[in-house]
């Protein structure tokens, strides 16, 4: 869920109504982003907490490296009970983008934590079908990319706006071409769609951290509105790195 388009700019000046030192407008930027971040990292706990918790609920034992399901991984993955735990994710993004204008920020936050629970128990399959020391290492470079390109997002200069409609084109460009493979399962095209998905994500990191930034900068809110958008762009910032994630993990992960 990316944010739209501001009217803003990364160093316009500063809107009428302005009030507070530079001091005052630095520190509660930090403190609306940390806030940001804090939530972010949280929901990733929970999505992991909760994917390795239903591995191992879902796994008796190992032959080799192929995995043995107990009777609820059975179930949880081989029955159609498998088409809602892939779909649920999306109905909590539809929910969260419909309801959060009329809701307080606790309810925000309690929804994106629901959310990324649910995100968990649908990325759980994945540990069946990588091994565990990949998934961990995979993670911890999408960790430290992340980390650089949105300190680079928030950091910089240039105005990254240019970026936006040319990385949703090519998002939406990637999920046709993902649904478009389902029907052909071409590992070749699948190839074109991680290393492209990777490429979008990273972009996207960069812009919606400095997005973020603007908002706070020229949107004039503070207090219980602040804290919505703090929950928002946690949601934002958590599918960036939870969608470059898998798309490194198809690329270089290790397969059972």
């Amino acid at each position: 869920m990316a944010f739209e388009n501001s009217p803003f700019r990364y160093g316009a000046q500063q809107p009428t109504g302005y009030a507070g030192t530079q001091v005052e407008v630095d520190q509660g930027l930090r403190t609306f982003m940390l806030g940001v971040y804090n939530n972010m990292v949280i929901g990733l706990g929970i999505s992991g907490l909760v994917a390795l918790g239903l591995n191992m609920a879902s796994v008796a034992a190992y032959q080799g490296t192929r995995p043995v399901l107990t009777q609820f991984g059975q179930t949880l993955y081989l029955s159609p009970l498998k088409w809602v735990l892939m779909l649920a994710p999306l109905a909590f993004i539809f929910v969260f983008s419909m309801r959060m204008d009329r809701m307080s920020a606790s309810s925000a936050r309690t929804m994106f934590f629901a959310f990324a629970a649910v995100m968990g128990a649908s990325m759980s399959s994945l540990l069946l079908v990588f091994t565990g020391g990949s998934v961990v290492q995979v993670f911890f470079i999408t960790a430290a990319a992340f980390g650089s390109l949105s300190l680079w997002g928030y950091t910089t200069k240039r105005s990254l706006s240019g970026m936006g409609s040319f990385l949703m084109m090519g998002l939406i460009g990637i999920i046709l071409a993902s649904l478009v493979n389902i029907f052909f399962a071409s590992s070749a095209l699948q190839f074109a769609i991680s290393v492209l998905g990777v490429l979008i994500f990273a972009g996207l990191t960069a812009y919606d951290t400095q997005k973020l930034k603007e908002m706070y900068l020229y949107g004039g809110f503070d207090g219980e509105m602040a804290a919505k958008m703090s929950v928002n762009g946690a949601l934002t910032l958590y599918l960036d790195f939870i969608n470059m994630f898998q798309f490194l993990l198809s690329l270089i992960g290790d397969r059972r």
